[in-house]
């Protein structure tokens, strides 16, 4: 069986899907952990193989025996990865989750999805939606911890998954507040109600917005830090259909997991030009000029995301009539899982 090293991410998106598929693959696994000498930017920047990006003590948990495996993410951690694979004599394969900055080559495997644009290549996997932790296993736990707490709430249930801002897209007060007066109206046509919950990017005033806007019963839940009671997955389990921001890939393939129908809300411009009033932020304008004029490895295009979920009817907009339940096929993570198997097939 397959040792693995996984080099773990250092942000929370990317961590949770490199430990997602560590688990699926069920192999005996080593975290190494590692603290990064920020200033030394050249061995990412210039796609190295070296130790150099990363604190002497970092660099010293990284010796032989190599493993079978490494896997990982994150620009910081490619020329580490690179480095193992070369000391081990090559011994050791290398795949990468998420964006790659490197040449192509320079990885085993790639397990990516559409807003970052990949070429399709023999070493590239292009899944729809990002790998995560939600089973059908864990679906039935958080559903038997939850349901007694929303039970007093009429069905059918709707959850609204709030993300916050990302790259052009901004989720200020009208978005949020436009947000909860769509859902309120989805939520009354229904005779249902509400299971809201923000996250970890929704800003105060956003979250503020949202509240005050919904007029129908609902279970609302204000995102804290490190949260045992955190009903996030409880939602997930217990929702009859599920209204997710349009800013978070993470929470759309997280919502799509469940089976249920999965609608899609437009922070503002996701679709192209609207007269819809958007929340103004500057940051937003310049990653818009980023996307247009600049290298698009540069940045990601969510958009196409969105497109190809409505392609294959596994979610619609907010306004437009929802969908069936989707029977689950072959999933993005068995992808994944099968194209790192397929690295040892021939061992």
């Amino acid at each position: 069986m397959p040792v693995i090293w996984l080099i773990d991410a250092y942000r929370a998106g990317e961590q949770s899907q490199v430990r997602a598929l560590v688990d699926a693959l069920g192999w005996p696994c080593e975290i190494k952990r590692l603290h990064y000498r920020k200033h030394v930017v050249l061995p990412h920047v210039l796609g190295q193989s070296s130790l150099r990006g990363i604190t002497v003590e970092s660099a010293a948990m990284l010796e032989a025996p190599w493993p079978d495996l490494v896997i990982s993410s994150g620009v910081r951690n490619e020329p580490v990865c690179r480095w193992i694979r070369a000391h081990s004599g090559g011994h050791t394969r290398y795949v990468h989750v998420g964006r790659p900055w490197g040449t192509l080559d320079s990885f085993d495997l790639v397990i990516t999805t559409p807003q970052y644009r990949v070429p399709r290549r023999a070493n590239v996997l292009n899944n729809m939606l990002t790998l995560h932790s939600v089973t059908p296993e864990r679906l039935a736990s958080a559903r038997e911890q939850w349901q007694g707490a929303f039970a007093h709430l009429p069905r059918p249930h709707i959850a609204v998954i709030a993300g916050g801002d990302s790259g052009p897209f901004t989720l200020g007060p009208l978005a949020a507040s436009r947000l909860a007066r769509q859902a309120s109206t989805l939520a009354r046509q229904n005779g249902g109600s509400l299971l809201v919950s923000t996250s970890s990017r929704t800003s105060a005033d956003a979250v503020d917005a949202l509240q005050a806007g919904i007029d129908v019963p609902n279970f609302f839940y204000r995102w804290q830090p490190n949260d045992q009671a955190n009903p996030y997955f409880g939602m997930l389990a217990v929702a009859d259909r599920l209204v997710v921001t349009g800013d978070s890939i993470a929470m759309l393939s997280e919502a799509c997991a469940t089976g249920r129908p999965v609608q899609i809300f437009d922070l503002g411009g996701m679709r192209g030009p609207s007269d819809v009033p958007v929340d103004s932020r500057l940051q937003a304008s310049l990653y818009g000029a980023l996307m247009r004029w600049f290298w698009q490895p540069l940045s990601r295009d969510i958009t196409l995301v969105h497109q190809q979920l409505r392609a294959s009817s596994r979610a619609t907009w907010l306004e437009e009539e929802s969908g069936a339940s989707v029977v689950p096929g072959e999933s993005d993570m068995q992808r994944a899982v099968a194209a790192v198997q397929n690295l040892f097939s021939q061992d």
